[in-house]
């Protein structure tokens, strides 16, 4: 469909239980829902290496998402070695993403130009948030409004429907995890509402679908390393979980129970069409997570509407709460303050704060503190954000 009105930045909305109540029946959230369960049927059976016509649009935002990559890795982390949680060096890279954003933009054919600076601010808030260093859910359907966007806008064609999943949205997962590894960004959500993985959501839904129907492979399967290992370059189910054992030890019992109980589900179809009522019910569904969705011309809110303090649907942080220097460790406010918010920074001078959970470190973190653990003494330790390496070097349990 075309867009006719005028273009506006898009802003939070959902700022109280009365919203979140009205948007469940919302045409917006109807919108997302099908957006994802056609998208989902997209690729049903589908492989990575499949081959899959490209678009021009779909090939300029391919292009755009290696430009970002290049941004990270022209900003390499700083010395934060003193801390476990994110690095400062990303809200680098997050201005740098944004004042390029417009230029990127111009890049995809038949994206009226006008509409740029609605859309670029879904695109922007993709890659985590700047002020927490922390990244969950929420950015992730960010990126899927983006994507919402482009289709309304006619950018995108349904034509393009398995390139989006096997091609932009997986090229957008790594992306993801470089930035994650680099900056050692913060599961927002402490683990995440729905604690599938620390950071993402729709990479298990799509995922499953590619499952769907296999004649071999089953969900217990998740299980067996050596199928992990051979399966990971076709399913991004599997990839996921793979990226999951790569930094943590033990079994997916131990550190990730939601996957380990889902892999006794007995076929892929049931954990799909459970994946699509868990992302309606845990994420489209919970204010913490829909408190941060962004409301534009595009994507419309028409429902009651926000508290009359304009100020608090302003506020990046408006209903919910962050850690305060002023606070000690053992006194973490609930109620919101007018004092300087650090975010994700300062975490380390108030112990653990609640900010849409509990923030938590970054398993990259938890590893590299157990890596100078065995590295203390005198050997040389690698520059922050490089990968572990070395003999005896293993990935440590996070939770």
């Amino acid at each position: 469909m075309t867009h006719s009105s005028s273009y506006q930045p898009p802003r939070k909305t959902l700022l109280i239980p009365a919203q979140l109540e009205w948007f469940q029946t919302s045409e917006t959230h109807k919108l997302i829902v099908d957006y994802i369960e056609a998208l989902n049927e997209s690729v049903v059976g589908a492989k990575l290496s499949d081959n899959v016509e490209e678009s021009p649009s779909v090939k300029a935002i391919l292009s755009i998402l290696n430009r970002v990559e290049d941004i990270a890795k022209a900003t390499p982390p700083v010395e934060n070695s003193s801390s476990r949680f994110g690095n400062p060096a990303f809200r680098t890279f997050y201005d740098t993403v944004s004042e390029s954003s417009t230029t990127l933009h111009q890049e995809i054919p038949s994206l009226p130009r006008e509409a740029i600076p609605e859309v670029s601010v879904y695109f922007n808030e993709a890659w985590g948030n700047r002020s927490r260093i922390d990244y969950g859910s929420g950015m992730e359907l960010n990126f899927l409004c983006w994507l919402i966007c482009l289709q309304r806008l006619e950018v995108l064609q349904e034509t393009d429907y398995k390139a989006l999943v096997i091609r932009v949205f997986w090229r957008y997962i790594q992306v993801m995890r470089i930035l994650q590894s680099t900056y050692w960004l913060e599961p927002a959500g402490s683990h995440g509402v729905w604690g599938l993985d620390d950071y993402h959501f729709l990479p298990f839904l799509w995922g499953s679908a590619q499952l769907r129907g296999h004649k071999y492979i089953r969900p217990k399967s998740v299980h067996d390393p050596e199928i992990v290992e051979e399966y990971a370059k076709e399913y991004i189910y599997f990839a996921c979980i793979q990226f999951i054992n790569s930094i943590k030890t033990a079994s997916l019992r131990w550190h990730s129970p939601m996957l380990d109980d889902i892999s006794a589900v007995k076929t892929w179809d049931k954990v799909n069409q459970g994946m699509i009522k868990m992302y309606k019910a845990e994420v489209m569904n919970k204010l913490p997570v829909m408190q941060h969705f962004l409301f534009g011309s595009i994507i419309q809110y028409t429902g009651p509407p926000p508290p009359s303090n304009a100020d608090f649907a302003n506020d990046a942080h408006a209903g919910h709460v962050h850690p305060h220097l002023h606070l000690p460790s053992a006194n973490i406010g609930l109620t919101r303050s007018d004092d300087h918010d650090l975010g994700g920074a300062g975490q380390k001078e108030v112990g653990w704060g609640d900010c849409c959970g509990i923030p938590v470190p970054s398993a990259f973190g938890a590893a590299r503190a157990e890596q100078d653990k065995l590295t203390a003494g005198g050997a040389l330790r690698s520059a922050p954000g490089t990968g572990l390496v070395g003999k005896g070097i293993r990935p440590v349990p996070f939770d």
